[in-house]
């Protein structure tokens, strides 16, 4: 079950396309908040509220299917009020690809 609301990525955009750079690795994937948003507003992505990685609480994880992308993404967000901020988004590892393809 995902969120409707899109999370606005205005502020942390080019931080996710820039992965590999920050990275320094050829495995990482650069991702578009376009398909962030895919993978935050699929019908069957599987979200941890809080996220069970968040040293402070604030921030959810999402990992749902971008279709555009072909792949699983992990997607941080944190809400304010009503809205939505887009923080952090990768490729998901295994351990949330299985997460996801096992539905919880």
């Amino acid at each position: 079950m995902s969120y409707m609301t899109e999370p606005d990525w205005s502020y942390r955009g080019d931080y996710i396309r820039s992965r590999s750079l920050r990275k320094g690795s050829e495995g990482e994937n650069d991702i578009e908040p376009a398909w962030a948003n895919e993978a935050y507003t699929d019908e069957s992505a599987i979200v941890f509220r809080p996220d069970p990685a968040s040293a402070s609480g604030q921030s959810d994880r999402t990992i749902g299917w971008s279709e555009t992308a072909g792949l699983v993404v992990t997607v941080i967000t944190t809400t304010e009020g009503t809205k939505v901020w887009g923080v952090n988004a990768w490729k998901s590892n295994g351990s949330d690809v299985r997460r996801y393809e096992r539905g919880s």
